[in-house]
Order: structure tokens, then C-alpha cells, then sequence
């Protein structure tokens, strides 16, 4: 399977996230979205998150010039929220997933989605 089709078909089409991307852990994209770009100092500032979840809280996540609430940061986990918006950033042992949910999205069904899928590529070795 393709990494586009991770996001299309495992992430997004679930109906659970609205947009998609995956990263590897050196910041280069994988896949996402068309249309949902993160630049390269927003990857970077989530990659530290994950080692710095108190830079991640104090400041919020910003993905795609917007900045998130972080209500969750540890070294698997970012979680934020923007109004009725939020995010679920998941690292693996090679990649970054993040998945946005809009409203009318529960936050935990995305978060469900992007969990799953980062277990699933961490139990094949990603």
C-alpha cells in the first residue's frame, strides 16, 4: 500500500479525519491531503513537541498556519484543539501521522482512527 493511500483510505475515509498527513521523523512528507500542508517549521515544532511536551503546552501545535490548544503532550501524543477543530498528532518509529477533525467530528473517533493506524505501522516496523 502506498503511503497516500494511508491517508486517503486509512485516515480520511473513515469519515473520522477530515484532512491527513504522514512525516517521516526527519520532517520530509510522506503524503497528505491535497490542499493540507504543513510547512517545514511546523513539522519541526511538532517533532520537538514530542520530546518537549512543555514547549508544546505553553505555546500550542501549529499546523497549517493554525495554532492549536495542546491539551495532550508525551512522546507518542499531541493533542490540540481550535474551537470545534482539533488535531491528533501520533509518532511511530519512523513517522509522524497527524489527523484534523472539523466539526461535526468526534474528537475521540479521530483520535481512535489515528491511534489505530500508528499501531498497525509501528506492528510492521514503522
Amino acid at each position: 500500500m502506498s503511503w497516500q493511500a494511508y491517508v486517503d483510505d486509512n485516515l480520511v475515509g473513515t469519515g473520522h479525519v477530515t484532512k491527513g498527513a504522514i512525516f517521516g521523523l526527519n520532517g520530509a512528507q510522506w503524503s497528505a491531503t491535497p490542499g493540507f500542508e504543513v510547512n517545514a517549521s511546523e513539522i519541526k515544532e511538532i517533532i520537538a513537541g514530542f520530546t518537549n511536551s512543555d514547549q508544546a503546552i505553553t505555546h500550542g501545535i501549529h499546523v497549517c498556519g493554525v495554532k492549536y490548544l495542546t491539551l495532550k503532550a508525551d512522546d507518542r501524543s499531541i493533542y490540540g484543539k481550535k474551537g470545534s477543530d482539533g488535531i491528533c498528532i501520533v509518532k511511530t518509529g519512523q513517522a509522524v501521522l497527524i489527523g484534523l477533525y472539523a466539526e461535526g467530528i468526534q474528537p475521540g473517533a479521530c483520535t481512535k482512527v489515528v491511534e489505530g493506524l500508528a499501531d498497525y505501522l509501528i506492528s510492521v516496523g514503522y
